[in-house]
């Protein structure tokens, strides 16, 4: 399994979201699969990988959080979860989208 992290410069929830899914993976016994992280420096870089905001997790190269029609580029992203609206999956989000990959 290949999962990276796509993020902005200096993105408040970058660290957290690694934290979360580090968690995540654990959790299942994923030990050994590392989280490559990879900043998304500006807007041509965005639309050419179709970035849609940071963080943005990627399980083999597919963003589980995708929300059709959002338009691509170096902006900060919100998840919808059990909390409410945060800027951060929320770890049983997580823990369904790893096991969907699975």
């Amino acid at each position: 399994m290949d999962i990276q992290l796509l993020v902005v410069p200096d993105c408040p929830n970058a660290a957290p979201t690694a934290e979360r899914l580090r968690g995540v993976l654990d959790g299942l016994g994923m030990h050994n699969i590392p989280v490559t992280q990879r900043t998304v420096a500006d807007q041509m870089e965005a639309e050419r990988i179709g970035f849609t905001g940071s963080p943005t997790v990627l399980i083999d190269g597919r963003d589980p959080f995708a929300e059709p029609g959002r338009p691509a580029g170096p902006a900060c992203r919100v998840f919808r979860t059990e909390d409410g609206v945060v800027g951060v999956p929320g770890t049983e989000q997580l823990r369904r989208a790893i096991v969907a990959a699975l």
